[in-house]
């Protein structure tokens, strides 16, 4: 579920105007608004990376106080399979509705939907060189030592697999805006324009005090930063507790 622009934009303007730090244009709100979601999604791959590092494994039942897999829940909004071009170029961008947006990580490699595992490149020559070894091993996938190329796919004989190789690819959220039309010299909310945070919904306070830290740097108010920057810190040393 998307999170609302119109109602992350009023409680920002609720929360400047109660500490009296003035009024934030839609055109600031929606210069920041983005490089804020953008700053929240990328912390999900570092974050994510270090829980998978600290906590001990689980069993297969769900937990839901399992923060990896909330990670991984935030992720998926993102996540999608593409095609690996003629087996070893990675996918540049994932289209969605019309628009091309830039894929920002690649995950796990697929052959005709079965996990290829990773090798070294010396592994793969070593494992090239027993077709023994090769029919009876899983799908792999190595680093691929041609320019311009991204990896190398082996399944079942030592010819590399040049189709049916798949990718998982996380892509960069669509780009978000607080559409408005400008009536007696007000903007007024036009939802037909706007464009919802792509972002899990338990982001929607940290979306708020992360515009509200970047908008406070653009208007110059030094105590909206410090106000925001307070609020982020205790979330998130909560969100680690």
């Amino acid at each position: 579920m998307a999170i609302s622009i119109d109602t992350v934009y009023q409680r920002v303007l609720a929360i400047a105007n109660k500490e009296q730090r003035g009024y934030i244009t839609p055109q600031e709100f929606n210069l920041v608004a983005n490089q804020a979601q953008t700053s929240i999604f990328e912390s999900y791959f570092y974050d994510k990376n270090i829980r998978e590092r600290l906590e001990p494994s689980t069993n297969p039942e769900t937990d839901e106080t399992n923060i990896s897999d909330l990670i991984s829940v935030k992720l998926g909004i993102f996540k999608g399979s593409l095609p690996v071009t003629s087996g070893h170029t990675f996918p540049a961008t994932t289209t969605v509705s019309s628009v091309a947006y830039d894929n920002f990580q690649y995950g796990r490699i697929f052959y005709n939907d079965q996990v290829c595992r990773q090798v070294t490149i010396n592994e793969a020559e070593k494992l090239k060189k027993s077709i023994r070894h090769m029919i009876d091993t899983d799908p792999v996938y190595a680093d691929n030592r041609v320019t311009g190329r991204d990896i190398v796919v082996y399944a079942g004989s030592t010819t590399e697999k040049t189709s049916g190789v798949t990718v998982e690819c996380f892509r960069v959220p669509v780009t978000a805006e607080w559409g408005y039309v400008v009536v007696n010299e007000q903007a007024l909310y036009n939802s037909n324009t706007a464009v919802n945070f792509e972002l899990h919904k338990a982001e929607e306070d940290t979306l708020v005090f992360k515009i509200l830290e970047l908008a406070g740097i653009i208007v110059n108010k030094v105590g909206l930063v410090q106000i925001a920057t307070q609020k982020q810190t205790a979330e998130s040393q909560t969100q680690k507790q």
